[in-house]
């Protein structure tokens, strides 16, 4: 049986469709037709004028709805995971921070249990850490921060084998060269996070493997003096490797919006991703406060409970685009590319994700005017709007 969706402006990879439709059979799209009139047996919705977009694709988030993924259960990954499925993120690769040996092991776990499970949104899992800089940790916990050591990493890419696809790392540290070439064997993203690289190390990092920044621009050096001299950061250095991706966090917070256009005009939509590196406060009360004391919401943003550093976003990938483009001043077509068609080929996942076209998995949004979420359907299936229904 078929699903038709008609009644609003399709976005695909050639540009925008006026008075067309999409057509779903079971979890993919069987095609993007040029016209409204109604297949014979299918099923209607119809999306009222909203713009139908690629579902969000979240290559760093952390939780939400009060579940973390480093709680290690399968029921925390469902949880948070299925939070953000209802805000737009179609397919996520759950983050885990800095942690020990064990919590590694339980995330990849609790990871092979819903890439077994076709109504689960998770994709594989990304590790932020734990190989960084002791001085650029942020909200990372320094005391579980270490050198890469092969003892270790090789043992846990033999368990993660297939499940781990992306992997941060800080080029600087020990070992961490020899760690990335290693892991891109396996077909692992590396990643540069939590660093005071400056040139040689990104350049360096880059002949190793090493392809993404990490949330650009945070926990990352710019321009500074060494000696008498200037020298490029790890900032400057990225910009300049052309062929280098970053992903930004566009909560409109944790990097101004001036500085989210630059990166934008310098990398292109091609080579920056929108993401949010959502905690588990994700959904909680504006003004909420961690009874252990770690952390609290204040203006719409995670911070450390002594207001030294951010510790994370509140975003969901619905205020990732609205932010791109109300406070950013990005193109609505470009907020959603970087949003879905980026991360797919970051992630190696374009055959199946990324685009509404033929062929691929039918994971779509609807956004009014105001780019406000109303639905979403992941692999065919109505999650949010089940009123669309015509």
């Amino acid at each position: 049986m078929y699903t038709q969706i008609v009644g609003g402006r399709i976005y695909t990879p050639s540009g925008w469709i006026d008075g067309g439709s999409v057509l779903i059979e079971g979890k993919q799209i069987k095609a993007v037709l040029n016209t409204e009139l109604p297949v014979v047996g299918a099923r209607l919705i119809n999306a009222r004028g909203s713009y139908i977009i690629p579902g969000g694709i979240e290559t760093h988030v952390h939780g939400a709805a009060g579940a973390d993924f480093m709680d290690g259960t399968v029921e925390a990954f469902r949880t948070a995971a299925d939070y953000h499925l209802q805000n737009g993120t179609t397919t996520i690769y759950p983050t885990l921070s800095t942690s020990t040996y064990e919590t590694i092991m339980k995330g990849i776990e609790c990871t092979e249990v819903l890439l077994a499970d076709e109504t689960s949104s998770v994709e594989g899992l990304h590790l932020e850490g734990p190989y960084f800089s002791v001085k650029m940790a942020g909200a990372q916990l320094p005391e579980l921060i270490r050198p890469a050591r092969p003892e270790e990493y090789t043992k846990i890419m033999e368990r993660g084998k297939g499940i781990i696809k992306r992997w941060d790392a800080a080029p600087e540290i020990e070992g961490t060269l020899d760690f990335g070439r290693y892991v891109k064997e396996f077909g692992v993203v590396t990643a540069i996070a939590h660093t005071e690289a400056g040139e040689p190390e990104i350049k360096a990092a880059w002949e190793h493997g090493y392809t993404l920044a990490t949330h650009f621009y945070n926990a990352m050096k710019v321009s500074h003096k060494k000696g008498v001299y200037k020298v490029p950061g790890a900032v400057e250095t990225i910009l300049d490797l052309p062929d280098f991706d970053i992903e930004v966090i566009c909560d409109g917070i944790h990097v101004p919006p001036l500085m989210v256009n630059l990166a934008y005009k310098v990398k292109g939509r091609e080579r920056m991703a929108l993401t949010t590196d959502a905690l588990l406060y994700t959904g909680t009360p504006a003004d909420f406060k961690d009874p252990t004391g770690h952390a609290i919401v204040e203006d719409g943003v995670c911070k450390l409970s002594d207001h030294s550093a951010l510790a994370g976003s509140v975003a969901t990938m619905d205020r990732l685009i609205r932010t791109a483009v109300q406070q950013c001043d990005i193109p609505l077509i470009d907020a959603v590319y970087m949003a879905s068609t980026t991360p797919a080929r970051i992630m190696s996942i374009t055959d199946t994700k990324g685009a509404i076209e033929a062929g691929k998995d039918a994971d779509i949004l609807f956004l009014d005017e105001e780019l406000q979420l109303h639905f979403v359907m992941h692999r065919g299936r109505v999650v949010r709007g089940e009123e669309y229904w015509a």
